[in-house]
C-alpha cells in the first residue's frame, strides 16, 4: 500500500516532473563515517564508486545542457578520484556546484587541500551537523565527530564560508522524530555555534529522517517502524507538494542511471523509457541513463513513489535545501 499516493489522492494531487533545475550526482557510497540516519548506507567499506567512463560522460552532458545546479552527494562525494574533475567541468560550464561534505573529511590528511580548492572554484557547500551540541552528534555520527567538524568548519570560515561564501548546515533529529522549526533552530545554532566556537554560516537546512536503508533497519530492529510511518502519514501538509525537489532535480547514480530523487535512488527506483510509470521495476522498459535523455524529455514525466515520500511532506516538509512550508498539517 502506498500511502503517499493516497495522501496525495485525498487531497487532488499529482506528482510530476516540472523543468530540470538541479543535476544531484551520487559518486559513490564509500564514506569516511558510518552515520546511524544514513539513507545511502554509506561506509568506508562500501566499493560502489563512479568510474571514469561515467564521470566522462557526465560531464559531457553538463557542458551540453547546462543545468542551473550541480549537487555532488555520495557517501563522502570528495572521496571519488573524479570530484575534482566533475567540480571544475560543471564551473567551467557556468553551474553553480554544491559538495554535500560531512564536515570530518577535511579533517583527514589526505583532504587537507578541500577548503582552499573549494572556495577557489566558489562551490556552495552543505555540511552535516545534527546538532550544536556535542553528545547528540557523536551519539549520531560517532565518537569524536563534533570536535573534528568543529575544526573544519573554522578551516572553512578561514577561507570565506559563512561570510563570502555560502555554507549551510544540516540537521536531522535524533530519533523516529519531525525536525523542530528550521528558522527557530537555525537561530540557536548561530548564536551557539558564534558564542561558543566563533563560527559563522549561511544557514540551516532541517530534514527528516528518511525510513530507508540503515535508519529503517534502525527503526525496525526497536520496533518503532509502524509508530514512525503513522507520524509522518498524520504530519502530511500538502502545501509542500508543489516544493518537493524530486519535481526539479534530476537524480545521478554512480553508474550514470537516472532517479526522481536520491532516496529513490537508494530503494533502486530507476527510471526507464516509458513514461508515466510509477512502479517502473514491473514496467520491463529499458533503463535510462543520463546520456539517454535531455532536459525536456523529463518535463511532465509521472514520479516514483512509496511510502518514503512520506518524509519529505510531513509537517513543515523537507528536502536537500531544507524545509518547504509552514508546519500546518492537514
Amino acid at each position: 500500500m502506498n500511502r503517499f499516493q493516497e495522501s496525495l489522492s485525498r487531497h487532488g494531487l499529482a506528482l510530476h516532473r516540472g523543468s530540470l533545475h538541479t543535476l544531484q550526482i551520487n559518486v559513490g557510497r564509500k564514506c569516511n563515517q558510518t552515520c546511524r540516519h544514513c539513507h545511502v548506507d554509506a561506509a568506508p567499506w562500501r566499493t560502489e564508486m563512479m568510474d571514469a567512463t561515467t564521470a566522462r560522460h557526465i560531464a559531457d552532458w553538463i557542458q551540453a545542457h547546462h543545468p542551473a545546479v550541480v549537487d555532488i552527494t555520495g557517501g563522502a562525494p570528495e572521496l571519488s578520484e573524479h570530484f575534482r574533475f566533475l567540480v571544475e567541468a560543471a564551473r567551467a560550464s557556468g553551474c553553480h556546484v554544491i559538495d554535500r561534505n560531512n564536515l570530518t573529511i577535511i579533517e583527514t590528511e589526505a583532504f587537507g587541500w578541500l577548503p582552499e580548492f573549494l572556495a577557489a572554484n566558489d562551490v556552495e557547500v552543505i555540511a552535516s551537523l545534527p546538532c550544536y551540541l556535542e553528545a547528540n552528534v557523536n551519539a549520531q555520527r560517532g565518537d569524536g565527530v563534533f570536535e573534528k567538524s568543529i575544526r573544519a568548519l573554522r578551516k572553512l570560515n578561514a577561507v570565506g564560508y559563512g561570510t563570502r561564501l555560502p555554507l549551510n548546515l544540516v540537521y536531522n533529529p535524533l530519533g523516529p522524530k519531525l525536525p523542530p522549526p528550521q528558522a527557530e533552530l537555525e537561530a540557536d545554532y548561530k548564536a551557539e555555534l558564534r558564542t561558543r566556537f566563533g563560527i559563522e554560516f549561511t544557514g540551516l537546512f532541517t530534514i527528516t529522517n528518511q525510513p530507508i536503508a540503515r535508519f529503517a533497519e534502525d527503526l525496525r530492529a526497536r520496533g518503532e517502524w509502524d509508530a514512525y510511518l503513522e507520524l509522518l502519514a498524520n504530519a502530511f501538509n500538502p502545501a509542500t507538494v508543489d516544493g518537493l525537489m524530486c519535481r526539479t532535480t534530476l537524480s545521478v547514480g554512480w553508474r550514470g542511471e537516472l532517479y526522481d530523487c536520491d532516496f529513490n535512488q537508494m530503494l533502486g527506483m530507476q527510471l526507464n523509457a516509458e513514461r508515466g510509470t510509477r512502479n517502473a521495476e514491473r514496467s520491463g522498459a529499458p533503463p535510462l541513463h543520463l546520456w539517454d535523455v535531455i532536459p525536456a524529455d523529463l518535463a511532465e514525466r509521472e514520479i516514483q513513489t512509496g511510502n518514503h515520500c512520506l518524509a519529505c511532506t510531513a509537517g513543515a516538509g523537507s528536502s536537500c535545501g531544507g524545509a518547504l512550508a509552514g508546519s500546518s498539517q492537514a
